[in-house]
């Protein structure tokens, strides 16, 4: 854990950040697959995507995955281009791209289901990545927060015992968000369900940060 304390003599209070970690076993894993397809022609490229997005869709759902935890963004249609000598910028083809979020509330049969879902898209799917974390995470956010407190706490005893002096009334208190992203996981081009990869959920982490005013008495 670490923190910036410091202290103000002139109008006696002192000052400590505390920061805090706690950990459980994850329940939830969101992982994003992107489907894209190219293709010689627009029609051809949009029609095959969304083939394919509903194959994908589909094997979660046969998988035990909700309707709500499947949601689509990120629908493009774009043209490829390559500069040829003499002829300039020509179209090659185009592209249709479009990314599934899903949550899957079953962390241990995760590896299966996603080998299923990349299995049912193909060539044409990426795994763009996965984060591990929680349904309902503010039984181990709280426990984080208490973590940063009393870390908060024994940094600004310490420097009030420094100081020849104690600590009073609590001023104010500011918590900082957590600013941790997702676990990124190398893209995927093809894996069949026989060569699953192994998700290991081992145990999520929350962090908490806060900055705490004390009053400093003599």
């Amino acid at each position: 854990m670490t923190g910036e304390p410091n202290t103000t003599t002139s109008n006696r209070t002192i000052t400590a950040t505390g920061t805090g970690t706690a950990e459980a076993p994850p329940d939830l894993l969101t992982i994003s697959v992107g489907v894209e397809c190219r293709r010689d022609s627009v029609g051809a490229a949009y029609a095959d995507a969304g083939t394919t997005s509903a194959a994908v869709s589909g094997a979660l759902r046969r998988h035990g995955v909700a309707d709500t935890d499947i949601r689509t963004s990120g629908l493009n249609v774009r043209p490829e281009f390559v500069w040829r000598d003499g002829g300039g910028q020509q179209v090659t083809g185009y592209v249709t791209s479009s990314v599934l979020t899903v949550r899957l509330r079953q962390v241990s049969t995760a590896s299966a289901v996603i080998a299923a879902a990349v299995d049912a898209g193909g060539d044409d799917v990426r795994l763009n990545g996965l984060e591990l974390g929680f349904a309902d995470e503010s039984a181990v956010a709280s426990l984080a927060r208490e973590a940063a407190w009393q870390d908060a706490a024994a940094k600004a005893e310490q420097f009030a015992s420094l100081a020849s002096a104690r600590l009073g009334a609590v001023m104010s208190v500011a918590e900082h968000p957590d600013a941790q992203g997702p676990v990124p996981v190398a893209r995927i081009q093809r894996a069949a369900t026989s060569e699953a990869i192994s998700v290991e959920a081992g145990h999520a982490s929350i962090n908490a940060s806060v900055t705490v005013v004390w009053e400093l008495l003599a």
